[in-house]
């Protein structure tokens, strides 16, 4: 399989688009000063413990506290706790792990009152971002993720990725892990791990042990509430994550995110490094790649499938539900049963894209088209599961009803990816009237003459539609030259086929659009 990932970094936030043989299948936004992130790692304070909810409310630094769950402790809690009492004194520096000795566990059935006290100091890692009202999710089972292992701290467990089917060569791994690992780590072994030699994962191992001590290195002088440790940025953990031989490019559009990527890459799969290309070109980067036309047929309540069936997505508080219509999708040589379990399959393969593109997480349920044969409820079911094998965030599927419906639960821990696909017109500004079209190059003339000659902007580029482009760049005295010599000034001139046709803007020399 063909895999790409596209990544424009504007001034606020980088956007990522994972391309499957050139198909937009996943889209990830990253606010450039997002500091609740998967992964994180905070020194918190225990604000309010309920009992009533056996949990506590924890202050991390966010405006809403985080909720810990007793049963989000880890059952080496007591462990942690006495370990982050020594880093913050100061005394971990000669306390190496192995002679680390561990606390009893808790017990699963226990209170939450008898762990914890009020603002006692407690180290925690975001399990969920903040999402609508709520604050972060947050466990205090810590866990450092590597390129092919994760190390699990006051754990002496060894576990390997479900997804490696062979049982020698789990074998092979446990064995290899186990004559490195030090006491009191755990390691789970990830998916791609497999195959791979001693060195490696020892490369790796060492590597989150040094990240572990850097931790406690850290605790001697933080005050709660304070990030000890920040996850790596999105792009980079997906490429932690899914960097492999199906990967053949990865573009970006800014110098200083491509640098980021490339010391990253180098030290995780150098013989990758070709993969990585700077975008140079005038168009945008997803304009450029057709990412963006993709991400506005792809968002909204009704999706199109090719074949002329349609998806309709509904969003509540609790659940999400998806409706499968045929629409046009009806063969004449097939009976009722096989058109609906054609249409039901295609749709099967959508539903799980969407799944990923848009992240939608918790319930959801899917009203596919009625069939009668189990034998092809079957099939159904078969397909879904194989389609959300490629899912990576963990998913768990169940056979149709009687009445069609397949109920999925999907693991949420960010915000849901939506895309407002219905923009005001920019011909007529909401007010379904449009200005005539023969004054509309003296509007642009207008406005350009007022940003050069009243707010004195140095640098100016012009995004139009391609039609009104080639107007404007046509001939030897076009209508961007006769600017030049009017005002002294060379306008950049890109066209942007996502623009309407009476659609113009401005940009700054920082990329910034100028509103007028």
């Amino acid at each position: 399989m063909n895999k790409e990932l596209i990544i424009d970094s504007g001034t606020t936030e980088v956007v990522m688009a994972l391309l499957e043989d050139k198909r937009l299948v996943e889209l990830h936004r990253e606010r450039k000063n997002n500091n609740y992130s998967v992964g994180d790692i905070y020194l918190g304070k225990i604000k309010k413990i309920i009992p009533g909810l056996n949990a506590a409310f924890v202050d991390v630094g966010y405006e809403k506290d985080a909720f810990l769950h007793y049963l989000d402790l880890g059952s080496q809690i007591n462990s942690l706790n006495k370990y982050t009492k020594l880093a913050m004194a100061g005394k971990t520096k000669v306390l190496a792990m192995q002679h680390f000795h561990l606390e009893s566990e808790i017990e699963k059935t226990g209170k939450i009152t008898e762990v914890l006290t009020s603002n006692q100091p407690v180290l925690v890692q975001i399990a969920k971002e903040p999402i609508s009202t709520k604050g972060p999710r947050i466990t205090s089972e810590i866990s450092l993720a590597g390129r092919y292992l994760v190390l699990v701290p006051f754990s002496d467990r060894i576990s390997v990725s479900q997804k490696i089917q062979n049982s020698e060569e789990k074998s092979r791994l446990k064995r290899l892990v186990q004559s490195i690992k030090p006491k009191n780590f755990g390691v789970i072994i990830r998916t791609v791990a497999e195959g791979k030699m001693v060195a490696d994962l020892d490369a790796d191992l060492n590597n989150l042990i040094s990240k572990w001590y850097g931790i406690a290195e850290k605790l001697s002088s933080a005050k709660p509430p304070k990030i000890i440790l920040g996850e790596i940025n999105r792009s980079s953990a997906m490429l932690r994550d899914m960097l492999n031989e199906s990967f053949n490019n990865i573009h970006v559009n800014d110098a200083m995110v491509y640098e980021e990527l490339r010391d990253y890459i180098k030290t995780i799969a150098p013989e990758k490094l070709d993969i990585l290309k700077l975008h140079k070109g005038k168009t945008n980067i997803f304009d450029h790649f057709g990412v963006e036309k993709q991400i506005k047929g792809s968002f909204g309540k009704v999706v199109s499938i090719k074949s002329g069936a349609y998806l309709v997505i509904e969003h509540t508080e609790a659940l999400h539900v998806i409706d499968v219509n045929s629409g046009q999708r009806m063969s004449s040589d097939n009976t009722q049963e096989n058109n609906a379990l054609d249409v039901n399959l295609e749709a099967a393969a959508e539903i799980a894209r969407q799944l990923r593109l848009r992240d939608m997480g918790g319930i959801i349920v899917v009203d596919f088209i009625d069939m009668i044969q189990a034998a092809n409820r079957r099939k159904l079911y078969e397909k879904m599961k194989e389609e959300m094998k490629r899912d990576r965030a963990k998913h768990n599927v169940l056979p149709p009803s009687k009445f069609g419906l397949v109920q999925i639960t999907r693991q949420r821990v960010r915000t849901e990816t939506s895309v407002e696909i219905l923009e005001k017109c920019p011909a007529c500004n909401g007010s379904g009237k449009i200005k005539p079209s023969i004054i509309y190059i003296d509007e642009i003339e207008s406005n350009l003459r007022y940003l050069i000659r009243e707010q004195n902007e140095k640098s100016l580029t012009l995004r139009v539609h391609p039609f009104i482009f080639a107007y404007l760049t046509k001939g030897l005295m076009s209508r961007r030259m006769k600017w030049f010599f009017k005002y002294k000034k060379w306008i950049r001139l890109y066209p942007s086929t996502s623009y309407h046709f009476l659609e113009y803007r401005f940009f700054n020399k920082l990329d910034d659009e100028i509103k007028i």
